[in-house]
């Protein structure tokens, strides 16, 4: 290898030795040397080499591959030339159309920016190789070379029983039901018509081959039978009557003594109770518990009852005669009941009658709970239902007193909001479920820090 460099290095040093790397300074092909450069780091391959002439080739190929399809050297002169006949001989006197026949008008041409769009090149797309990839097809193989060597052999696999003992199916039916598409009376069904089809139409389900999907009867039912926009009352109105606006106003009193008779309520049940507030005697009683120790004189009247552990009483034992006694008492017993059985069901044969009253009377209950039943259920779909975990809190009534009234719409204040309104709306027909503002926590706690022209000052 080093010889081989040496005699490169011989004949570049000759006078008449022209290198291929052309130069634009003639006299530096021969004063100049050649830089001696590692070539065995990588990042002095791209730098120190000179590829233009490969790149020029590859692109010269490319070229040739968008244009013709191919080299151009492996193309056929057929392909390539074509035969020089001369120029054909114009007519110069336009040719008259004839009597009923119309002129041919010229054919458009496209537009430039629709032949710029166009795919131009001739090199055919790459192969997609995932597309001609099959999951499992090594398995899939062995599976299918293994079921011919059974069937070679006479042996039916279990899918193949399945399927040869499974019954076949009667088609005859369906075949004398459909009906030829060239009977003339046959109805004509418009697939993009405005009205529907029946779904019971044996036509309909023939040419699209499925049954409409019957909605449920729950979903044509509302949640809420509340009007969408409730009317206020009359006393609400800008010039009301005397009578509705103190009825307004007396239903507006209620539901805030309402709200105070709660408050009272919890205020109450939050109260310390008096008398278990701790006093100067109980904290005294308290500090001073243990510190006198208090003898308990034992009463010598008092005695204890001793009793032997582990005594064990006998029982007395019981005689033959004994034995026979409550034997028969017992048998006495068991027939005094059945005959008390028997005369039971005998006196309840005269006891139909008030049997079946007292049924007419369970029934009668049980069709006035079923009433009363139906009835809370109308009454509850009137009321917010509980769909979270908060409760609905219905509005407060928008009321102004006698002396806020207007006496004209120009004077009126408008009150209230709508977007609240329509809020309390949908969780009131039971749309939405009722909600409250998030609360803004913070997530790092506040520092307040003196400006430093402040701080100097102070």
């Amino acid at each position: 290898m080093a010889a081989a460099r040496r005699l490169k290095r011989v004949v570049a040093a000759q006078p008449g030795f022209l290198p291929v790397k052309s130069s634009t300074n003639p006299e530096d092909l021969f004063s100049s040397r050649r830089k001696r450069v590692n070539k065995n780091k990588k990042k002095n391959w791209n730098k120190h080499s000179d590829v233009q002439d490969v790149e020029e080739f590859l692109d010269d190929v490319r070229l040739q591959q968008r244009t013709t399809g191919g080299l151009l050297s492996e193309k056929s002169d057929d392909s390539l030339f074509f035969l020089d006949v001369g120029h054909q001989k114009k007519t110069t006197q336009k040719e008259e159309p004839e009597e009923g026949k119309k002129r041919k008008r010229k054919a458009s041409r496209p537009l430039r920016i629709d032949l710029i769009l166009q795919h131009d090149s001739l090199v055919p797309p790459p192969k997609d190789v995932l597309a001609h990839q099959q999951p499992n097809a090594k398995k899939l193989r062995r599976i299918a070379q293994k079921a011919e060597q059974l069937a070679a052999k006479g042996v039916v696999s279990r899918s193949q029983k399945r399927l040869l003992n499974r019954r076949p199916v009667d088609k005859t039916a369906k075949k004398a039901a459909t009906e030829a598409n060239n009977n003339p009376d046959r109805g004509y069904y418009d697939l993009w018509g405005q009205q529907s089809k029946d779904a019971a139409d044996p036509w309909y389900l023939q040419q699209t081959g499925k049954k409409l999907v019957k909605r449920p009867e729950k979903l044509n039912e509302k949640p809420s039978v509340l009007p969408a926009v409730e009317v206020i009352a009359p006393g609400g109105s800008y010039n009301p009557d005397f009578f509705s606006h103190q009825a307004l106003l007396l239903e507006a009193h209620e539901v805030e003594v309402k709200k105070q008779k709660e408050e009272q309520k919890i205020e109450k049940q939050l109260a310390v109770n008096e008398e278990d507030i701790a006093t100067e005697e109980t904290v005294f009683q308290e500090q001073v518990e243990g510190l006198v120790e208090e003898e308990e004189e034992k009463d010598p009247n008092e005695e204890g009852d001793d009793v032997p552990v582990g005594a064990i009483s006998l029982a007395a034992k019981k005689t033959e005669r004994q034995r026979k006694k409550e034997r028969a008492d017992k048998i006495k017993e068991q027939r005094r009941q059945a005959n008390r059985q028997q005369t039971d069901r005998r006196q309840q044969l005269f006891q139909l009658r008030s049997i079946k009253a007292s049924i007419k009377q369970v029934e009668q209950k049980t069709k006035e709970r079923q009433k009363q039943r139906k009835a809370n259920q109308e009454a509850q779909k009137a009321q917010p239902r509980r769909l979270g975990k908060l409760k609905f809190q219905a509005q407060d009534l928008e009321v102004q007193l006698s002396d806020e009234l207007a006496g004209s719409l120009r004077q009126l204040k408008p009150e209230g909001s709508v977007l609240k309104d329509r809020f309390k709306s949908l969780q009131k027909r039971n749309l939405i479920e009722p909600r409250e503002r998030a609360k803004f926590k913070r997530k790092h706690k506040l520092k307040y820090v003196e400006k430093r022209a402040f701080r100097e000052i102070t």
